[in-house]
């Protein structure tokens, strides 16, 4: 015996969607109590309701109706935070401002799809494989690409 254990053999890694996907839920996976939320994003537990009353935070709530704050809600108080306090932006503005961010967000997504959905289908009249998001060239504000 030469005293080394054999390797334990990994299972292929997964792709980088699979992990995205993963991480994403990990982020939207409520799991901290109105008093740490509070700490972590830097606010006294009050302006946590008061935000959710506005429509601003949507915690999640357990079986017993207590709050739950999510990385995700914390990533969202800290922009509150910022916009309010480092920008000097009323609750309105950052009503609006957090509006207008999902809805690009959503077109984003949209386009993206559309893109893959456009990739598709000329592969397949060209009877070749689709390019990758590596291979694919990007555009410039001034309409010129790059790769």
């Amino acid at each position: 015996m030469t005293g080394r254990e054999p390797r334990e053999r990994r299972e292929p890694r997964e792709g980088a969607r699979e992990t995205a996907r993963r991480t994403a839920e990990q982020r939207d996976r409520a799991v901290y109590i109105i008093s740490v939320a509070a700490e972590l994003a830097g606010v006294h537990p009050q302006t946590l309701r008061a935000y959710e009353r506005l429509g601003l935070l949507a915690p999640q709530r357990t079986s017993g109706n207590t709050r739950r704050y999510s990385e995700r809600d914390i990533e969202r108080l800290r922009l509150i935070q910022e916009l309010t306090q480092g920008e000097g932006i009323n609750l309105a503005g950052v009503e609006v401002i957090l509006r207008l961010s999902r809805q690009i967000e959503a077109l984003q997504q949209e386009l993206a799809q559309t893109r893959q959905e456009r990739d598709e289908a000329l592969a397949a009249l060209e009877g070749r494989r689709p390019q990758t998001t590596a291979e694919r060239p990007t555009y410039t504000d001034d309409g010129g690409t790059q790769r």
